[in-house]
């Protein structure tokens, strides 16, 4: 096609010339226009081409749906679970610019997705065993907020089919996120964010950006609700991460690849 195109302007440039020289610094432009599109369409190929290379290498990457890859307490974790947090994570490598299918980030992103499926076994095998349960108003509430995001029914629909969901399937999904939710909110208490942390906070993000002496600096006590959050979301997260920890003390895990 690349070929066709080229000869093409060729021949339109020729037949340009021998008409009317007159039109010979139009017909420069034009030819100029012709081939930046060219180039344009080229590039963009070539770019198409090369994120083709890099979901190959990554599929590469993947397991057979089938194969278990742990066995945690006698609950086995299947290549699909594996597969979709694997995308999840080199996904994120590629947002921050690095390349998640080099020799080094393979084996961080494939460590790092075993770690996480096994924590969130064992924190949903420990919500089940305390008796959590998401409740079918719960369930349709948050089926609700989910419909929400699109404009009709149809939309919706569509949208999980594209996913390869069917309702029940997508029901289930809610009802463990709500268990798991329920129990992470119940069962790992954090210490209140004090007055000085977010002080602390602060003082550092602004040294950072070199915006303590600025005028167009945020004052403190406009920022401090996001403060209090992201301290909270951090603590929450730490306690977790220990909590999870602590299961794999007293946990059967049998990682299998």
């Amino acid at each position: 096609m690349k070929k066709l195109l080229t000869t093409l302007l060729l021949v339109l440039l020729t037949i340009g010339l021998a008409a009317c020289g007159s039109d010979e610094e139009s017909q420069k432009q034009a030819d100029n226009k012709a081939k930046t599109e060219d180039n344009d369409k080229q590039s963009q190929e070539e770019q198409a081409k090369k994120m083709e290379e890099m979901q190959k290498k990554m599929d590469e990457q993947k397991v057979q749906k089938d194969k278990i890859v742990a066995i945690v307490n006698d609950e086995k974790i299947k290549g699909d679970d594996f597969n979709t947090v694997l995308s999840q994570s080199q996904m994120q490598y590629q947002q921050m610019g690095q390349d998640p299918t080099s020799k080094d980030a393979a084996k961080k992103i494939k460590d790092q997705t075993m770690d996480s499926l096994v924590g969130q076994t064992l924190l949903m095998q420990q919500a089940d065993e305390k008796g959590y349960k998401a409740t079918e108003d719960e369930i349709n509430k948050q089926l609700e907020e989910v419909k929400k995001q699109y404009e009709d029914e149809k939309k919706f629909e569509a949208a999980m089919k594209k996913a390869g969901f069917t309702m029940d399937e997508l029901k289930t999904q809610i009802a463990e996120n709500i268990k798991y939710t329920n129990y992470v909110e119940k069962e790992i208490k954090v210490e209140d964010v004090t007055e000085d942390e977010m002080k602390k906070y602060f003082d550092q993000y602004a040294s950072q950006q070199g915006q303590d002496q600025s005028k167009d600096a945020p004052k403190f006590e406009d920022v401090k609700p996001q403060i209090k959050t992201q301290l909270e979301q951090q603590k929450k997260q730490e306690k977790l991460v220990q909590h999870v920890e602590d299961l794999k003390k007293n946990a059967k895990i049998d990682v299998k690849i």
